[in-house]
């Protein structure tokens, strides 16, 4: 019985093989600017995890997710759904509609006090300025998720604040920040390890 050995052109197409492979996942990457790390800084200290990113404070624990669609889209009219994007974290690749889900994860009883929803853009400027672009009154959510969709009309940084009082009488106040076309440097960390990106 006849064995045939690999020949060295045979190995060369299989490394070509795997690199072209490998080529392929991060141009794919770079195209719909996904990232297989997900993100974490010190605004989301538990990072992203099972496509939410998780942001604690001392009152209240969060999972965060956002979908985006382009500003320039026209939707099809017999379109069964629409083709959201799923954004990590706090970048929104242009100006456009992002469409947002906050899990209330902890406490538990965090869904029986009422929570107001704020948008503010941040003055390019002046960091410590900012002016509000929407408010949604505070109002209880018993089934521990919150949904809201707006539009984006212009590129810089947002922070979109959930706040409310607890049983305690104490403030209530998480931060989430979103930055609509982020940096050139932002977009390659996104393809380096978690403990190269600082």
């Amino acid at each position: 019985m006849l064995i045939k050995s690999e020949t060295p052109l045979h190995r060369r197409l299989q490394f070509g093989i795997l690199i072209g492979v490998i080529a392929i996942f991060i141009a794919f990457g770079a195209l719909y600017r996904a990232s297989s790390q997900g993100d974490s800084s010190e605004t989301y200290p538990k990072g992203f995890r099972g496509g939410a990113c998780t942001i604690e404070t001392e009152t209240l624990t969060i999972g965060y997710s956002s979908y985006y669609l382009p500003g320039d889209y026209v939707m099809p009219q017999d379109a069964i759904r629409t083709p959201y994007i799923p954004v990590q974290c706090d970048k929104v690749p242009e100006p456009g509609m992002l469409n947002i889900a906050i899990d209330l994860l902890y406490p538990e009883s965090a869904r029986d006090i009422p929570l107001a929803l704020r948008l503010a853009q941040v003055e390019a400027d002046d960091k410590e300025k900012e002016y509000e672009v929407l408010s949604v009154p505070a109002q209880q959510h018993r089934s521990g998720v919150i949904t809201q969709a707006f539009k984006l009309s212009e590129p810089g940084q947002y922070i979109l604040y959930l706040e409310g009082r607890n049983t305690e009488n104490t403030n209530i106040l998480v931060k989430i920040p979103i930055t609509v076309h982020p940096h050139w440097k932002d977009h390659l960390k996104n393809f380096l390890p978690s403990f190269l990106r600082k």
